[in-house]
């Protein structure tokens, strides 16, 4: 058993398992720590990935080299890309995975990968010297050494469960709470908080009656995460299911709320605001006779159902009786209660961008621990810190993506600079330049970036220049192509837009709005043959930068002026108590959130324009 590492991390959820990772494909000796080596990537809540701006998430952990979007891929059994009746910008994937096969897989990759090492134990204490982390030590006394480490503790810091007036330890049914980090890093100037989650009964689906139920069958022609040729779309799906709720249902759960520990103040985290309890839906929306229940299978093979919707902490035998009353659910038998719980966080303001802390040294927080909420937040931010833990101990510059680069952009520069105090969660409309951020073109905008710091091999980068140089040949093809009224009229009057009266470049007729790139197979063998020889999403590609490039162009500009002012940099030994002209909330946060650049700066809650003016003077700017 080795004892000296090069990054050590703690956890193995959705961030710890991309931290370790992708620190030990650069090359770092990774040491995985996990208090149950049988529950490495549980998918703890619902058996899904992606969703709205989740999905351009994984799509850009996957362009920059990461696995979950490899993982999701293989153990998906249904996909669905949402919003299509919406602009580019709001596509967002989304499977429906098969929870054992997920865990397996990202268990397989880890283990395929010679530098990642295990242990299963209890992390009791980070071991700090000159306020730099050097390793950690476990409930059972062992020291394990390192340069570097991670923090990934998910729901499990001092972690409550509760279940109407009962309430025990625990991480996560079945298991137990993680105790002694957050009292340690608490004496070392640490701020912590705490948080709330829940989750939904499982259910036998073999009680269930479908028939009752609306059918929500994945994508005819499903696409997937990975732009990678490791993994192929789905040939076969399984169907998902919608009911409700109804006024029997919301009465027999309201007969619980005294014993709601969320009601009644046994609970002092604050929960997911987009993610509400079924007892709080009915409590803050009063008026509406119904709520939505997505009933979704947990894998190909197994009869548990996970019922999306119906979060609750309520006792367990009105779980019971109010979930008989739903459509479909009238003989239900329930696998185990929905359960709420709450745990330690760390307030994400005291981080670098790189999700290094400020006070020690070499210790990088990852996941739930900063306030996230979400498998795709939380992989996301592991992701980028086992980037930047590895390249910190080879002497090399931080990895940073700014907000007009990637939705992992967005996500980082909120957290540390807004901070968080209820679970953050990503959405579309969080990023001003999504525009930019599309899940269709992640690799093209990060895969270079993955490959140029090791993380992203050669053949992916192949395979992104490959589809970025036949997008650019369609381009420009379809710029040169030109069709006359006779081939395409027809065509025009079915798609009720106006005819033309002389020959038209292809590229004018794919800006109109009910004209798209795969209509023009309709024109005949010709034009069929030749747009055949592109794939879907070179061609879907080609559609959106058409419709859109005035757009495109417009944010690129704007988001080109917004990154001058990351250039401007801030020196470390700046004390901004010594600006008499800035205001006092701007020198607290200032001071508190140690920005490095005028752009950063610019975005921290409490900063005003007039502060960034003055601080751009004294600077000499």
């Amino acid at each position: 058993m080795h004892s000296n590492y090069d990054i050590i991390v703690v956890g193995a959820g959705h961030a710890g398992c991309e931290a370790a990772y992708a620190s030990a494909k650069m090359g770092s000796k990774v040491l995985l720590i996990t208090m149950n080596m049988n529950t490495i990537a549980q998918m703890s809540c619902n058996p899904a990935m992606g969703g709205v701006a989740k999905g351009q998430i994984i799509r850009e952990i996957d362009a920059l080299g990461g696995m979950s979007g490899i993982i999701s891929d293989k153990s998906m059994i249904q996909f669905r890309m949402l919003n299509k009746s919406k602009g580019p910008a709001m596509w967002s994937p989304r499977t429906q995975n098969d929870r054992m096969r997920f865990a397996e897989e990202w268990r397989l990759a880890l283990e395929s990968n010679l530098n990642v090492d295990f242990w299963q134990e209890m992390v009791t204490n980070i071991i700090v010297e000159d306020k730099k982390v050097v390793g950690v030590r476990t409930s059972m006394g062992l020291e394990f050494k390192s340069k570097a480490v991670i923090l990934t503790s998910g729901t499990f810091l001092n972690g409550i469960i509760h279940i109407g007036e009962k309430k025990f330890g625990g991480g996560r049914t079945g298991e137990k709470a993680s105790t002694g980090i957050t009292e340690q890093l608490v004496s070392l100037g640490f701020e912590a908080g705490r948080m709330k989650t829940g989750t939904p009964p499982r259910v036998d689906g073999r009680s269930l009656d479908y028939s009752k139920m609306e059918e929500q069958a994945g994508d005819e022609q499903p696409e997937k995460f990975s732009f990678s040729n490791e993994t192929s779309s789905l040939t076969e799906q399984r169907s998902c299911f919608i009911t409700y709720t109804n006024p029997d249902v919301h009465a027999e759960l309201e007969k619980g709320f005294d014993q709601s520990p969320m009601f009644n103040g046994r609970i002092q985290g604050l929960g997911p605001r987009y993610c509400p309890s079924i007892e709080d839906k009915i409590n803050r929306f009063s008026e509406r006779n119904r709520h939505q229940i997505f009933v979704e299978p947990e894998g190909w093979n197994t009869v548990e159902i996970y019922v999306n919707g119906f979060s609750t902490s309520l006792p367990e035998d009105i779980q019971y009786k109010a979930i008989r009353k739903i459509a479909g659910f009238e003989n239900v038998r329930m696998f185990r209660p929905g359960y709420a719980i709450e745990y330690d966080y760390f307030p994400p303001t005291q981080l670098s961008s790189s999700l290094e802390t400020h006070l020690v040294e070499n210790l990088y927080f990852a996941g739930q621990i900063n306030g996230t909420t979400g498998y795709e937040e939380a992989a996301c931010q592991g992701l980028m810190a086992g980037i930047n833990a590895h390249e910190k101990i080879n002497e090399k510059p931080e990895f940073l993506l700014n907000r007009a680069e990637a939705y992992i952009g967005v996500l980082i520069d909120d957290l540390i600079n807004k901070g968080t105090d209820e679970p953050y969660r990503m959405f579309t409309s969080r990023a001003e330049h999504r525009i930019l951020l599309r899940q269709d073109n992640a690799d093209l905008r990060l895969t270079e970036k993955g490959h140029n710091i090791n993380l992203a091999t050669e053949e992916r980068l192949n395979e992104m220049k490959g589809r970025s140089s036949s997008l650019n040949k369609l381009l420009n093809d379809i710029d040169q192509k030109k069709v006359i009224p006779e081939e395409v009229n027809q065509l025009l009057e079915d798609s009720n837009t106006a005819i033309i009266k002389q020959k038209t470049s292809i590229r004018k007729l794919i800006k109109r709005p009910q004209i798209h790139i795969q209509d023009l197979k309709k024109l005949g063998s010709k034009f069929d043959e030749y747009l055949s020889k592109y794939d879907r999403d070179v061609l879907e590609g080609a559609d959106i930068h058409v419709k859109y490039e005035d757009y495109i162009d417009k944010e690129t500009k704007l988001a080109e002026k917004v990154v001058q002012l990351e250039e401007l940099i801030i020196k470390d030994t700046l004390d901004f108590q010594n600006i008499p002209a800035l205001s006092s909330e701007a020198k607290e946060k200032l001071a508190k959130v140690k920005p490095k650049t005028i752009g950063q700066a610019s975005r921290i809650s409490g900063v005003s324009p007039a502060d960034i003016s003055v601080l751009m003077v004294y600077m000499g700017r």
